[in-house]
């Protein structure tokens, strides 16, 4: 399944895992999708753990869910039993969710049963009135689990990730709406974030809007104006990004997970 490169639970959790803490979030990421590199393997490693500690530090539980072991994991409505669901990046969704028919330029780690599982989930997360906090592929999958679509390959890539020979991540300037939730969990109207995409939302699903642009029109967050669905193209979890602005929008979405707790 992946090119040789395997990423292990023990090198993604803090010691003593996710158990204990509040509010209690279930936490879907695939640490093993197809076509995986050993420099990608790394990254699934540093930023996931950078999320686990994340949610550890600010004193919430979380249940890790490797969606790239479907087989192993519980029905996806069991997200519902805890207080918020959180969805982290990875490889590509699969095109046809989104209604797209033909090549995908730069397209990598397509996981057909991992995507299912997640818009699967997000959707019984949103019915039971859970928060939904999605991250790069996190964020496309929100929009493709509400009839939006995906912007297949960026091609004017310079803004968004590194080039051939160069780094994948890069900083990157994003504008935020005024007004918006994400608004709100940013602080500021223009921000510095870390951005490693060749994908993007195009055309955002049904009930949400647009909650941040890159400057070259790029839709790099939505959201949903009345439940609390957020989805960032960035990469907060990202350790070499702002630790600030990662604790801002981890505690916005922890608020919102005490808020709406699921019946213990």
């Amino acid at each position: 399944m992946t090119g040789g490169s395997v990423v292990h639970r023990h090198e993604v959790e803090p010691e003593g895992g996710g158990s204990g803490g509040d509010p209690r979030v279930a936490l879907l990421v695939s640490l093993n999708f197809p076509d995986m590199t050993e420099h990608v393997a790394d990254l699934v490693r540093r930023f996931t753990r950078t999320a686990t500690t994340t949610l550890r530090d600010l004193g919430a539980g979380y249940e890790l869910y490797d969606t790239s072991d479907v087989a192993a994991l519980p029905d996806p409505a069991s997200v519902t039993g805890f207080d918020g669901l959180l969805l982290l990046g990875g490889g590509d969704i699969d095109p046809e969710l989104y209604g797209h028919h033909g090549e995908v330029p730069n397209s990598y780690g397509v996981d057909r049963r991992a995507d299912e599982y997640s818009i699967a989930a997000i959707r019984a997360a949103e019915q039971a009135g859970r928060p939904v906090f999605g991250i790069c592929r996190g964020s496309q999958l929100i929009n493709v689990a509400h009839g939006g679509t995906i912007v297949p390959d960026i091609e004017d890539y310079r803004l968004h990730r590194g080039g051939p020979g160069k780094p994948m991540f890069l900083d990157e300037k994003v504008t935020i709406v005024e007004g918006t939730r994400v608004a709100a969990m940013a602080g500021e109207r223009r921000v510095t974030v870390r951005s490693g995409h060749h994908q993007a939302v195009a055309e955002p699903g049904e009930g949400l809007v647009v909650a941040a642009l890159a400057d070259d029109g790029v839709i790099e967050a939505v959201e949903h104006p009345e439940r609390w669905v957020v989805g960032v193209q960035w990469h907060p979890e990202d350790p070499d990004g702002s630790a600030e602005h990662r604790i801002r929008l981890f505690s916005a979405f922890l608020a919102a997970c005490r808020d709406h707790r699921a019946p213990r």
